[in-house]
């Protein structure tokens, strides 16, 4: 075990933040990492509850889908991960969740509208959802890619939702903020019509965003 050890460190940390906040249960979703210096990714195995992962769990990956260190085999969605790691060089983390009030939405066959500012985090005015593929097959991630662009979330069909971003760090924080969203945008439909932020106003906050909290020298 000698490739990609910070990654596999963070992985492990970010699978129990994920149980510990509610965004996942068991083995559902998956996480990865990708070290554009090696060209490889870190992924998480399939089938391996989170609070029993350990760093030697992580299987290592090149993008065309090859094992390069590990003996376990990886997340059955390793496709969708990769996918996007060859066709956004903005992206270096992805989380992958069955995250309810997300999937929720992802039932509807809808977008998720600007119910709150917060959906700006994702990028847009909106977050997408991608057209129903079976899981694990290359059309779900082509999917996924093609409803992702211009976005760090997307919504897959009663699935789940994915989130991108340039560290496991962000990627977590969207994840929490886009299922906030979703369960905010639930509720105000149990009893009401939600009303929408206008486009003009979430692209102010798309750019607000874009320099929020403390900025790295």
């Amino acid at each position: 075990m000698t490739l990609l050890m910070d990654e596999r460190k963070q992985l492990v940390k970010y699978g129990l933040k994920l149980v510990d906040s509610g965004l996942t249960v068991g083995t559902g979703g998956n996480i990865s990492i990708f070290n554009k210096n090696s060209g490889f990714m870190a992924i998480t195995p399939s089938g391996i509850e989170y609070d029993q992962l350990q760093e030697e769990d992580i299987v290592i990956m090149d993008l065309e889908g090859n094992v390069k260190e590990g003996s376990l085999k990886p997340s059955s969605e390793h496709q969708m991960h990769s996918i996007v790691y060859r066709n956004r060089d903005d992206v270096s983390a992805m989380i992958h969740t069955h995250a309810l009030y997300a999937t929720t939405i992802s039932c509807l066959n809808i977008d998720l509208p600007a119910i709150d500012y917060l959906v700006a985090h994702a990028g847009g005015k909106n977050v997408r959802c991608a057209k129903y593929a079976t899981y694990g097959t290359k059309e779900l991630a082509e999917n996924a890619l093609e409803a992702m662009k211009d976005r760090k979330a997307v919504l897959l069909a009663n699935h789940g939702i994915n989130v991108v971003g340039d560290s496991l760090e962000e990627t977590f924080a969207v994840t929490e903020q886009i299922e906030f969203c979703a369960r905010l945008y639930w509720q105000a439909r149990a009893f009401g019509e939600p009303v929408i932020l206008p486009d003009e106003e979430m692209n102010m906050m798309v750019g607000r965003f874009e320099n929020y909290g403390q900025q790295k020298n």
